[in-house]
């Protein structure tokens, strides 16, 4: 998963512990606070928020009937006993748990609410996995390292790996820059965090928060420095975050980065077992959907319909769902044979939508990405992007995957989402999200959002990954109330209720002072709203083939 699991928290600490460290003393600079927890359903003009409208949806709904619709996460798992999930989990009726049986002889044995295509033998998964283009690179150095010219015959590989190598090595410059940071940060953290912890007198297994900084009083000098590198953090990361999450985050990026460094290739052989460079249709993984790094995919679930109304957690965007959940994204790059093959298993047990907050930087496998794609659209499932975490127009450098098929073929069931903040101004469009005019469709919110996480926990992340969920949600809610629309007919009314945000100037991604016009980001030009794609879709006629 290239970026699109996090934010990054390193660029966050980064600047947060060297704000805290030089700030002793002088008092934390002041930051924006918190936007409310479910800004991202607020209404611009009754909130003040760049929401999705979505009580205003609900009000439209009142009184109309809906059907279940199935949406598929193709993520990093799920917390299949998370309260707020429990109930909506897709369950496989033709499959008897715990059996070890095939019984619907599909080839996915116990396969109750999805599969987990990086699962091995014992319960095992492939967890921390490379970037795409460290396996290509050392796949083809071997053979090319040292050469300046193609050998006869064999120069589209040759040119392959040349683009390969130049990608590869600005990962390793950066991977290695960052873990020489990163080294700084998780000790400085380490040791702020145990002095913290024994002046709240809290047990190895407690977290605490912001909040708890807050009853800190103390004029030792070790301690209040502590007190001050946390504060920063917390202010610069959000304060519904403890500091349990942010070591664990910080450490699981450092995993990512470091096997950019000292890679290892034998992982997936080891645990899955399979080739990924082969794509026979013979069955691998297993059924295990919770696994440590579930918290993404949790949160991917939460947001697109976390069960609304029940006092508990937050509430999802859709009020009729049921989430199969495909784990296919390990903490690094996912393999193009897992992506394909998950969605051939969505669609095949029914699913609707089909959400993937997930991409990289290549894609060797491309055409049996492309062939999935273009089965989900032969079955009129709807397909919704993260657009990316990289600052970077798409259009001129693309991410993967795309839509831009090597058989040439086009289809229009495809919806490819860049990230928005709360307030209109200048910081509308996040300044990580990925834009372009060609590639990007609809913006939604993905700066601070909300959502459930593993063991009855919350989780605020910034990400594209979050704003692509929230389309889903929105593209589940008109299918449950308007169900004869195809997954085109969708698409046409999700984008179509983003009015363009003329006007707004806003600093282009990636950049710190470039000014353009929020229109100039996306397709649209503008930010998806639900109460107006319901609108837009019950004016709609069906035409959802039976």
């Amino acid at each position: 998963m290239h970026k699109l699991k996090k934010y990054p928290l390193c660029a966050l600490l980064c600047g947060a512990l060297f704000i805290s460290l030089s700030a002793f003393g002088q008092g934390i600079p002041k930051t924006e606070p918190d936007p409310p927890r479910n800004w991202h359903q607020m209404d611009l003009k009754t909130d003040g928020f760049y929401g999705v409208s979505l009580n205003q949806a609900y009000q439209f709904l009142k009184g109309k009937k809906n059907k279940t619709v199935i949406v598929t996460t193709i993520d990093s798992g799920i917390d299949t006993l998370q309260k707020d999930l429990v109930s909506i989990l897709w369950v496989n009726a033709k499959e008897i748990p715990g059996n070890g049986i095939d019984d619907d002889h599909d080839g996915y044995v116990d396969d109750v609410h999805g599969w987990d295509f990086l699962g091995g033998n014992g319960g095992k998964v492939d967890f921390t996995e490379t970037t795409e283009e460290v396996r290509q690179y050392f796949k083809l150095k071997d053979k090319y390292a040292g050469l300046t010219a193609a050998p006869a015959g064999q120069e589209k590989e040759f040119a392959q790996w040349q683009g390969v190598k130049t990608i590869y090595d600005t990962s390793l410059s950066k991977a290695q820059a960052e873990v020489k940071d990163l080294t700084m940060e998780v000790n400085v953290l380490s040791a702020t965090n145990y002095y913290i912890k024994r002046e709240l007198k809290l047990q190895s297994d407690q977290t605490f928060t912001k909040a708890d900084l807050d009853r800190l009083k103390t004029t030792n000098d070790t301690l209040a420095q502590s007190k001050t590198v946390w504060e920063s953090v917390f202010s610069q990361i959000g304060d519904n975050t403890n500091n349990a999450k942010v070591l664990k985050d910080l450490t699981e990026y450092y995993a990512k980065e470091n096997n950019t460094i000292t890679p290892d290739l034998d992982a997936r052989a080891r645990i899955v077992g399979d080739d990924p460079d082969v794509n026979d249709g013979k069955p691998y993984g297993n059924n295990i959907l919770k696994n440590a790094d579930a918290s993404h995919g949790t949160g991917v679930a939460g947001l697109i319909g976390a069960v609304r109304n029940n006092g508990y957690g937050i509430d999802g965007v859709a009020d009729n769902v049921r989430i199969m959940s495909i784990k296919a994204v390990p903490n690094g790059d996912e393999y193009d044979k897992d992506v394909a093959n998950a969605i051939h298993y969505a669609v095949d047990h029914g699913a609707e939508v089909i959400n993937m907050s997930f991409g990289k930087k290549i894609s060797p496998h491309k055409a049996w990405v492309d062939e999935a794609f273009e089965y989900a659209a032969a079955h009129d499932v709807l397909l919704v992007m993260a657009s990316g975490n990289e600052s970077q127009d798409v259009d001129a450098k693309p991410e993967f995957p795309n839509t831009n098929y090597l058989d040439g073929k086009k289809t229009d069931n495809v919806i490819n989402v860049g990230a928005s903040g709360p307030k209109p101004g200048e910081k509308l469009a996040a300044d990580f999200t990925n834009y372009g005019k060609n590639s990007v469709d609809v913006f939604a919110p993905g700066v601070k959002v909300t959502s459930i996480d593993m063991d009855a926990e919350f989780n605020t992340e910034d990400g594209t990954s979050f704003s692509a969920p929230i389309v889903s949600g929105i593209a589940a809610l008109c299918l449950e109330y308007y169900p004869k629309l195809s997954a085109k007919q969708v698409k046409q009314a999700i984008l179509e209720s983003a009015a363009p945000a003329t006007g707004i100037i806003v600093i282009k991604p990636g950049t710190k002072d470039q000014k353009v016009d929020f229109t100039t980001l996306s397709k649209t030009g503008g930010i998806v709203n639900a109460y107006k794609a319901l609108e837009i879709a019950s004016k709609m006629k069906g035409e959802r083939k039976e």
